[in-house]
């Protein structure tokens, strides 16, 4: 299942998941939030598709006032639109907002890749690497899934480095927003190699505290992310082969 990485604990199970299940009573409408926003990120609400206050209240056996206030909430951060006559529905990205956002997302994560890579933080290159293996393990064994969730993880953790809260907020949302682009091109291996490969490169740039670079290939990396989760053929073969990351990880974090 897909979660974001700073999603509480607590909060990560799904609309569906939660059919037997009654939520805590206090904050009932934040817990109807997560809840809402988990089945999204989890594909059960796949952009596009319609959501109805008496359905929601019915499987999280609340009543339909938190059901509406955690929607409107949704609403007001994008993820869900509201449409006259017809109802709320998870929202479609469309070519232009998709880009915007992935170029937002590239000037914040270049910025905090800056920063980072400035601490010179060995905690954070060790976990890094970490999570660098966890991604290789699961692209070897075509759990797409368990390889997007490492990909959370890994830019999370760059942008936690940076320390600036109000920036992480940002962040937060934008991901979430791209997360609606991102759910039809789950299904793919293309760019898993090249996306690792610049990891790499990134993680080596923090090690030694490469600022500029760092701040450059963060950048780079996200916009070409950008450019993979766009409709269409990969336009760049694919065909180098990636190095054993896990050993390749470690060593490249300590050169």
């Amino acid at each position: 299942m897909l979660v974001m990485p700073w999603s509480p604990k607590s909060t990560r199970t799904t609309v569906r998941a939660r059919k037997t299940e009654t939520l805590p009573a206090q904050p009932l409408a934040r817990q109807v939030r997560e809840a809402l926003l988990q089945s999204i990120v989890a594909g059960e609400f796949a952009p596009g598709d319609r959501i109805t206050e008496p359905e929601l209240a019915e499987r999280l056996k609340v009543s339909r006032v938190p059901v509406r206030e955690a929607m409107r909430e949704l609403e007001s951060a994008g993820l869900l639109e509201s449409r006259k006559h017809t109802g709320v529905f998870v929202r479609k990205l469309s070519a232009a907002e998709t880009r915007d956002l992935y170029e937002l997302r590239a000037l914040l994560e270049g910025h905090c890749a800056r920063v980072a890579a400035g601490r010179r933080d060995e905690a954070l290159v060790e976990h890094l690497a970490v999570i660098l293996e966890g991604m290789e393990r699961a692209a070897s064994l075509q759990d797409l899934a368990g390889y997007y969730n490492g990909n959370l993880a890994f830019h999370w953790a760059i942008v936690q480095a940076a320390g600036n809260d109000q920036m992480a907020e940002t962040y937060q949302g934008l991901v979430q927003k791209l997360h609606l682009a991102r759910l039809t091109n789950l299904s793919t291996t293309s760019g898993i190699k090249r996306s690792q490969r610049e990891h790499l490169a990134l993680l080596r740039a923090l090690r030694q505290g490469r600022t500029d670079d760092a701040w450059q290939l963060a950048s780079e990396h996200v916009l070409a992310a950008g450019r993979r989760a766009s409709p269409g053929p990969d336009p760049v073969p694919d065909s180098d082969a990636v190095p054993e990351l896990p050993a390749l990880a470690r060593h490249g974090a300590r050169k």
